[in-house]
């Protein structure tokens, strides 16, 4: 039940711990690696861009293909707009296949290994949209070693919607609530850890 426009408070809760629970934001620090996941907005660079011009991290990783057909990876699109806002090709590694978040850290694994040897990384901060950060962390627990520690960077691009006003419009609920769908669907796969 509602009073006049305002919503109900059992409603307010739900949106609350919703909001609690997807959208996930540390603060920057100092990090072995960055890792970015492929979408189809470029803007998913920004937050390892600044990382690397703030000295914050060494490396930038991108993974992801992005949904078939199309001709050019994300991830290739997204080393581009980095390479043209200053950050050296040497800092970042590809991975160009992966058309799914599952993907996106399986198929990096053998890469970030081949590269740096697990034992040299510590720790890790997370590119994701903000309503995909908590999916993109269990996932990368259940496929990475244990004893890295993640960080959640997300986008803060203003098309992105953020944690604040997700429930606002229509496109902010629908990419929450398919989120939610999304995580369950790998938890029933075996797909996300850390719970």
């Amino acid at each position: 039940m509602t009073h006049g426009n305002a919503p109900a408070p059992d409603f307010l809760a739900s949106r609350s711990a919703i909001t609690a629970f997807l959208f996930l934001e540390d603060p920057p620090a100092p990090v072995d690696l960055c890792f970015v996941l492929g979408c189809p907005t470029p803007s998913n660079m920004d937050p390892a861009i600044a990382l690397y011009r703030q000295r914050l991290t060494p490396a930038i990783m991108i993974s992801g293909h992005g949904p078939a057909p199309q001709d050019i990876p994300e991830s290739e699109i997204f080393r581009d707009y980095a390479l043209a806002r200053g950050v050296p090709a040497e800092a970042i590694l590809l991975e160009t296949a992966a058309t799914n978040t599952r993907d996106n850290f399986v198929l990096s694994h053998p890469i970030i290994a081949g590269r740096f040897g697990w034992e040299h990384i510590n720790s890790v901060a997370i590119v994701s949209k903000p309503f995909h950060a908590r999916r993109a962390i269990m996932t990368a627990r259940a496929h990475w070693p244990a004893h890295l520690r993640l960080l959640a960077r997300p986008s803060e691009a203003p098309d992105d919607p953020p944690a604040a006003t997700w429930w606002q419009t229509q496109t902010g609920r629908a990419f929450v609530l398919r989120e939610l769908q999304a995580i369950g669907t790998y938890a029933l796969q075996g797909d996300i850890g850390g719970f």
